[in-house]
């Protein structure tokens, strides 16, 4: 599973920010990486400088082997949150596509 980071010009995706997104990345899709292909990360900040509520958003964009891929998105206060229901999403439509269940 190939993991490709995009930001905007607010957000810092120098490798040490981004490795921690990474790892959860990695660890929470874990069981579904024999059915992606890559996984794009678009990170931006919707009103720019500005402080805001739930002006972070996260696009997580999943290429499935031999099936269209997926986008789920989640906006919140921090990159962390937005992630994290992001990825929350991600799980749950991948559970739905590809048929497993929540049997860890």
């Amino acid at each position: 599973m190939n993991i490709q980071f995009n930001t905007d010009k607010t957000i810092n995706a120098s490798e040490k920010n981004t490795a921690p997104f990474m790892v959860q990345i990695i660890d929470e899709l874990s069981r579904f990486s024999t059915d992606i292909t890559r996984i794009e990360v678009h990170l931006s900040d919707e009103n720019g400088n500005k402080d805001g509520l739930n002006d972070i958003r996260c696009l997580l964009e999943a290429r499935l082997e031999g099936k269209q891929p997926i986008a789920v998105t989640n906006q919140a206060d921090t990159p962390d949150q937005a992630l994290s229901g992001a990825i929350d999403k991600l799980k749950a439509s991948l559970e739905t596509i590809t048929g497993k269940g929540r049997n860890y």
